[in-house]
């Protein structure tokens, strides 16, 4: 059974809010890696992707994660809100636990280029710009559709 409280919604609005933020940055930050392996190493271009990356990740990317984080522990812990046998919600958790990963990949690849070291061509990092899209869409259909029980 789902309980609503009146306050609820917005801690669910705050949660969404901060989940768009932390998408929106998650798609842009590879596509940026993807432009700064196309500049000269420590040449202005460079130095200006560099900047943008840094305060990307640092200004938007991760204080939205933890909002987000903070927001769902807040929800999941109100007892009656979380159906915890139903399996939708597991892997929606194993999605969100993706999404940690890939910013904390994206935090390792943003400290490569910032000490100027290049380890993967841009084709690799044109492929990691899909993995967001495909745990961000693991994640809407689990809270959205909820296979295996509602």
């Amino acid at each position: 059974m789902i309980v609503f409280l009146p306050w609820l919604r917005w801690l669910l609005a705050f949660h969404v809010m901060a989940f768009v933020a932390w998408m929106a940055g998650t798609f842009y930050l590879p596509r940026l890696y993807v432009y700064h392996c196309q500049t000269m190493v420590g040449s202005a271009e460079s130095e200006r992707f560099k900047g943008m990356e840094r305060r990307l990740l640092r200004q938007i990317m991760t204080p939205a994660a933890i909002a987000t984080l903070v927001f769902g522990a807040i929800m999941a812990a109100i007892p009656g809100v979380i159906d915890w046998s139903a399996p939708w919600w597991w892997l929606k958790l194993a999605g969100v636990a993706g999404l940690f990963a890939f910013h904390g990949a994206c935090a390792r690849w943003r400290r490569d280029f910032e000490e100027d070291r290049r380890p993967h061509p841009e084709r690799y990092y044109r492929i990691a710009n899909e993995v967001p899209t495909l745990l961000m869409a693991l994640i809407v259909i689990m809270i959205i559709i909820r296979p295996w029980g509602g």
